[in-house]
């Protein structure tokens, strides 16, 4: 059996103020080419679908169509779990709307006889596919143990959970064989995410009290279609073929330069082989520094989603409108230079404008502009006199 998986679409995702839909349907078209160049059996998906619990309408819109796209009419069975991004209530009520497409939309941890492990015909043989939504750390799951012993470590959790999910696909497949499989949506411990920028994960939810173990990876399954981390690796210390397929596109500039990707598994006979499709849809995130005039002089920055540091002798309050005319896609840019040590004094109990007006004195190392206060106060008025 051929599956493709994919993961962290994050479907309506802007980038600052830039809309980035152009892309994700792109790519998305990208995903779908690629499952039928490849004759993929079966996709999986591992949450995050949309970036918002309540997507705006038209991601809401794309992000079905390209799940539909990729069932190829019916014919291939998709399954797709809820991330943390995703709200488990749309994925319940949009799931028996799409059934009828070969789309399965699992948006809450169910018993395996109710809908927590799906046995699904894909290629002449079945899939037993383990579903596995991303688990918040406050939330019980009233078919494990009692409540008193059910809140135990976050990583005891997820690891109790995979072992009921592995033993009811074991069963399943009995001496009939078939494919069994997990598709989940959680971290374990001793990932690769390179840091320094912000990235598409959230930050909420990839603390240690989020962590899972390796040992949470049932050793039974053929393969394991992991989501939440944006960077595609092997999962650490996995006892079967596992893997972090990544996000579909670079999201926020800690992950300029990712290579976006998706994940071929042929299971059957003997273990999994496992084999990285890149993907090309997408305008590329780019971090560049130097002068300004080492920064126009280059033309590689000209269809870049770009995040700039230009270094100067002191504040420009020019350079965004300068920027943003010669690079048609920036993003941010900012000033870099030597700013004087404000030391440890911090004003207190002063009007807003004073404290305003000494962040900005100790952030860009001079007073900010008359026309900056009076903006500042106008927003100020306005604030107040809206408060309750």
């Amino acid at each position: 059996m051929r599956i493709l998986h994919t993961s962290d679409w994050h479907v309506g995702k802007r980038l600052g103020r830039h809309d980035r839909m152009d892309e994700h349907r792109e790519a998305m078209a990208e995903v779908a080419r690629i499952a039928g160049d490849e004759a993929a059996d079966l996709v999986v998906h591992s949450g995050d679908l949309f970036d918002r619990p309540v997507p705006p309408v038209d991601a809401l819109r794309d992000g079905l169509d390209g799940l539909v796209r990729l069932a190829d009419g019916g014919k291939r069975p998709v399954v797709v779990v809820a991330g943390n991004h995703d709200s488990p209530e749309l994925f319940e009520a949009l799931a028996p709307f799409l059934e009828g497409f070969n789309v399965h939309l699992v948006g809450r941890i169910k018993r395996p006889d109710d809908g927590g492990v799906l046995s699904l015909e894909a290629g002449g043989a079945t899939a037993h596919v383990a579903c596995f939504p991303f688990l918040r750390a406050a939330r019980a799951v009233d078919f494990m143990e009692r409540a008193d012993k059910w809140y135990g470590s976050y990583a005891d959790r997820v690891r109790r959970l995979c072992e009921v999910y592995a033993d009811d696909v074991a069963g399943r497949r009995g001496d009939g064989g078939g494919i069994g499989l997990l598709v989940a949506h959680f971290m374990v411990g001793g990932i690769r995410v390179r840091t320094g920028a912000p990235r598409g994960e959230r930050e909420l939810h990839m603390g240690e009290a989020y962590t899972a173990t390796s040992q949470a990876v049932p050793t039974s399954l053929d393969y394991v279609a992991m989501g939440h981390i944006h960077a595609p690796q092997p999962v650490p210390g996995a006892p079967v073929p596992a893997e972090y397929a990544g996000s579909l596109l670079q999201l926020d500039f800690g992950e300029a330069g990712e290579e976006k990707r998706v994940v071929l598994v042929e299971a059957g006979d003997g273990p999994a082989a496992v084999r990285s499709i890149p993907l090309q849809a997408g305008r590329p995130l780019v971090r560049a520094s130097g002068t300004w005039a080492d920064l126009d002089a280059r033309d590689d920055l000209d269809d870049v989603w770009l995040d700039l540091a230009v270094e100067t002798g002191g504040p420009e309050p020019g350079l965004a409108d300068t920027a943003r005319e010669r690079f048609p896609h920036l993003v941010k840019v900012t000033a870099r230079y030597e700013r004087p040590d404000a030391g440890d004094d911090r004003p207190e109990g002063l009007p807003l404008a004073d404290l305003y007006a000494a962040y900005a004195l100790a952030t860009h190392g001079e007073e900010p502009a008359d026309d900056v206060m009076a903006a500042f106060a106008e927003v100020e008025e306005e604030a107040l006199g809206a408060a309750p």
